[in-house]
């Protein structure tokens, strides 16, 4: 239970909860080790009505806040955090992205397909030269006529090889802030999907190169006006690091209990592993650090459903969930390792997945260190926690 959770959210976190025991945790180590894709999960998860988990209820979202997106990233993460991923790329920065800034034209023709399951979404930000820094991103677009056209590239995007919808932000204009919003679906003239990417954790959610080769895009998918779509941009990155703690909020904890139970079963020295004092503290730590983060993850989530993702103190306390959560998530899953010894180096046991699973949260939907240099710059502007 949880104080930020009603009657809907518990009901919630019962659903899914079974969902993933049922549907998730039978597949997950086999699609870690094939890389392959739970699209059939995906789209019953369309069944549940959770592909739009926070879209417009008119047309076809469940129109729920960002707690219970964020819930339901930590019940799917707990079992198998590369599908939870790929449902966050799709159900937060596809459909959210789209629910949230697209005309009432573009969410009709797009969302019922997206919220149903019957398109799987992306959106596309990073490149190969662009990362940390969004803003200096070079896929360019031009207008000719009634169309633009798309040439550059975009790199690590999640679900690529199996989109149908990339929300796809674009420069046009000489200034790093003229980016503007495109929506392209995969069979535009001049776009490709590139080369699958081989990845260290997270290997069940397919990542891609995206290839723009004189793309051409209508003039009704560009989202807004040319240029202003770097204030939306940033509104929907915070939502991202806020459901996306909740997915390390997943792995630590399915990395305690895993570990608890191995350390209670497990004997050496005719005792069990639980009774040593210095797995006892592992463990006494690691439940502390992922409540902290538990807390303070559901109390940002709670702000932004109560005031939106434009407030200055919603900036901070997202920014702090997901920095603390991620390296907490990482650290929890490595003690895992550590007490479960030779066997959670193996793949015989989750621990190792959890880990590497772990630490692509550390790295995206903003870096950790990106995550500092945004609470430094707050600070500096006078901007204190709890005031």
């Amino acid at each position: 239970m949880s104080l930020f959770f009603d009657d809907t959210h518990s009901e919630l976190q019962r659903t899914v909860r079974r969902f993933a025991e049922t549907e998730l945790a039978p597949r997950a180590a086999e699609l870690d080790e094939s890389q392959g894709f739970n699209l059939d999960a995906m789209k019953k998860l369309g069944d549940l009505g959770l592909l739009g988990v926070t879209a417009d209820p008119e047309f076809g979202g469940s129109g729920m806040d960002v707690i219970a997106a964020t819930l339901v990233m930590e019940e799917l993460g707990a079992v198998c955090a590369s599908t939870t991923l790929s449902y966050l790329a799709h159900a937060i920065l596809a459909v959210n992205n789209l629910s949230a800034n697209g005309s009432r034209e573009q969410k009709q023709k797009y969302l019922p397909r997206l919220c149903s399951g019957e398109w799987i979404g992306s959106m596309a930000m990073s490149e190969p030269g662009a990362g940390s820094d969004a803003f200096g991103m070079q896929l360019q677009a031009k207008r000719q006529g009634d169309k633009y056209i798309l040439n550059g590239s975009k790199m690590w995007i999640t679900n690529g090889p199996y989109s149908d919808f990339f929300w796809v932000y674009a420069k046009t204009g000489p200034t790093k802030r003229d980016v503007t919003t495109f929506i392209v679906e995969k069979d535009f003239k001049g776009f490709r999907v590139g080369k699958k990417l081989d990845k260290f954790g997270m290997r069940a959610s397919p990542t891609s190169e995206l290839v723009f080769e004189n793309c051409e895009v209508p003039v009704e998918n560009r989202v807004g006006e040319e240029g202003t779509s770097g204030g939306h941009m940033n509104r929907n990155l915070l939502v991202e690091r806020v459901t996306i703690a909740g997915i390390s909020l997943g792995i630590a904890r399915a990395a305690i209990h895993y570990a608890t139970q191995y350390a209670k079963d497990r004997k050496q020295f005719d005792k069990p592993l639980f009774d040593f004092q210095m797995v006892q503290k592992m463990l006494a730590d690691a439940t502390a650090e992922y409540l902290a983060s538990r807390s303070l993850t559901y109390e940002a989530a709670a702000w932004i459903s109560r005031e939106g993702p434009g407030s200055k103190s919603g900036l901070m306390l997202g920014t702090s969930a997901k920095l603390f959560a991620a390296q907490t998530a990482t650290k929890v899953a490595l003690d895992a390792i550590q007490i479960l010894g030779g066997y959670g180096y193996t793949k015989e046991y989750p621990v190792e997945r959890y880990m590497r699973d772990a630490k692509l949260v550390e790295i995206g939907a903003g870096t950790n260190e990106i995550m500092r240099v945004i609470l430094a710059r707050e600070l500096d502007k006078g901007q204190l926690p709890g005031v």
